[in-house]
């Protein structure tokens, strides 16, 4: 038999003998021809059988094959997986990528059960539980693809650059962020663990250590009730810390760079069927993003006609798709940080500016919606552990973390970024779930 060749090489092929597999898509059955459209990772293939709808008690052992194969065509399912051996015919007039398949044989690996639990337009949380199956269209196969150039695009960006990649726990004897988010777990017996929220002591000990400049593409975990379109319990989170910093624009000069690589990466690559799939151009940003600090990110905002609930002085949801309208329309650009926030609203490691009793930290927001929290560290312990206080955090259950600084660290930063929004704004979708292989939120946990 032939070795396997993948539909997205077929049309570099001559006519002759081939083997494809994957999985049925469609059967059309006519009277005097069978077509079956054969789906793999990469695209699919038209087959082609002339029907054999009858023989004679006098048939040949080549007529009884090809009825048999034309009642096998017959009774296929969608979602059947298989292997045809045939032979391979260029044809323009074919519209699936001008070739064609007339089989020869099907060898079927795994037969499908004839009623397919989803349809394309069926609602998510139904197409959630049949995920797998939801994942087998061509638009979706794109996103992972998608993810993969990007990931692979950043790690390349770091890495070419002298970065470390690091691999942080996930299981902590405390919190990383607020005890709010928290998921708490008994660990051998009387110890209690949680679930890291973010990477962020692990990153900055890496500065203590002396890594210089660090990276890490991992899960995190985060104990948040929301079931808005944009929050998941686990999500992948894109960290960065660097050393030796003169502030949070160091970070920020960073980020827009790695960004602007991964979306040429991906435009370059996947650019057209992007287009095709999703209707939209991939927009690789200019050189430097805009910067708007965040009290004139509110007189912006509240100039447009929209009042920010004065809650903790942060924009709230409607506020980032204001501000990032207004960017749009007077810089041309989708992606803007907000600069100069409050201590208030920062997590007590944001270094504070002198000058102005700001933060050295930003918010990167992009089409309409924040992606990154991005910050100088505040590296100097005494001035730590007063912040830490001043939150009403315990020293005693910061203690491995402020070690850290106790024997000295280079001035450092960086930035989280969660993976999934990225995609979800990047490819126009509606939620994350769309562009999570599989979703975790307050109410799934399967499959």
């Amino acid at each position: 038999m032939s070795e396997r060749v993948l539909v997205n090489q077929l049309q570099g092929l001559a006519d002759g003998p081939v083997s494809v597999s994957g999985w049925v898509e469609t059967v059309r059955d006519q009277k005097k021809v069978q077509f079956v459209i054969l789906r793999d990772e990469t695209g699919a293939v038209q087959l082609v059988n002339p029907a054999t709808r009858e023989v004679g008690e006098d048939a040949t052992d080549e007529e009884r094959a090809a009825l048999a194969l034309t009642e096998m065509i017959s009774a296929m399912t969608h979602g059947t997986f298989l292997t045809v051996h045939g032979v391979l015919k260029h044809d323009e007039r074919v519209k699936l990528g001008g070739v064609e398949i007339k089989i020869g044989t099907l060898d079927v690996a795994a037969e499908a059960l004839p009623e397919t639990p989803i349809a394309a337009d069926s609602h998510m949380d139904k197409r959630m539980d049949w995920r797998f199956i939801d994942l087998r269209q061509r638009r979706n196969n794109l996103i992972f693809r998608v993810q993969t150039t990007l990931e692979h695009a950043m790690r390349t960006y770091w890495v070419e650059r002298d970065y470390i990649e690091i691999h942080t726990p996930k299981l902590m004897s405390s919190p990383s962020e607020s005890r709010a988010e928290l998921f708490q777990l008994e660990y051998f017996g009387d110890q209690t663990a949680y679930l890291a929220q973010s990477p962020q002591h692990f990153k900055q000990m890496a500065q203590a250590a002396g890594f210089g400049k660090v990276f890490e593409i991992a899960d995190a975990f985060r104990a948040d009730p929301s079931f808005t379109s944009r929050h998941a319990t686990e999500f992948t989170s894109i960290d960065a810390e660097i050393s030796w910093i003169d502030s949070h624009e160091d970070v920020a000069a960073m980020q827009e760079e790695l960004l602007a690589t991964a979306l040429t990466a991906v435009k370059e690559k996947h650019g057209d069927e992007i287009e095709e799939l999703f209707g939209l151009t991939v927009e690789v940003p200019t050189l430097p993003f805009p910067r708007i600090p965040l009290a004139e990110a509110h007189e912006i905002v509240e100039a447009r006609g929209y009042e920010i609930p004065r809650t903790d002085g942060d924009l709230d949801p409607e506020g980032e798709r204001q501000i990032c309208a207004h960017v749009k329309e007077t810089y041309g650009h989708d992606f803007v940080f907000i600069t100069d926030y409050h201590p208030g609203i920062r997590p007590f490691y944001h270094m504070r500016n002198p000058e102005t009793g700001m933060t050295k930290s930003y918010d990167l927001l992009y089409r309409g919606t924040e992606i990154t929290t991005g910050a100088q560290r505040e590296h100097r312990i005494d001035v730590l552990e007063e912040q830490a206080t001043e939150k009403g955090l315990e020293l005693e259950g910061l203690e491995h973390y402020l070690d850290f600084f106790r024997y000295g660290v280079a001035p450092h930063g960086g930035f989280g970024m969660g993976l999934a929004r990225l995609l979800m704004l990047l490819l126009g979708e509606s939620s994350i779930r769309e562009v999570t292989y599989l979703f975790r939120g307050p109410t799934r946990l399967a499959p």
